[in-house]
């Protein structure tokens, strides 16, 4: 229930939480993916769900993402390049991709 009403309530629930509480923690906000499991920030749709909403939420994703995520993120907002692996800050696309979201 607390994370119903306030998915930042992942802070204080134990760290192996099922990953449906944690897709619905990430519906209320997508900083909870800070305060999930380190196994949970490696499942896509997790991630997906969470940069969907606000693409800086790839702050707190694992560092190795896959390209399509990085993408996603970008669409909602640019400074999620920042967030990407090293690799990905050299690929065209996804540095193309966050130009023509910021400009």
């Amino acid at each position: 229930k607390a994370v119903a009403q306030n998915g930042r309530a992942l802070e204080y629930a134990d760290a192996e939480l099922k990953k449906d509480i944690v897709l619905e923690a990430l519906l209320r906000n997508s900083d909870a993916l800070y305060y999930a499991d380190a196994e949970l920030k490696k499942d896509k749709e997790v991630v997906l769900k969470a940069v969907a909403q606000n693409g800086r939420a790839l702050e707190y994703a694992d560092a190795e993402l896959k390209k399509d995520i990085v993408l996603e993120a970008l669409l909602r907002n640019s400074d999620a390049l920042y967030y990407a692996d090293a690799e990905l800050k050299k690929d065209k696309e996804v540095v193309l991709k966050a130009v023509a979201q910021n400009g």
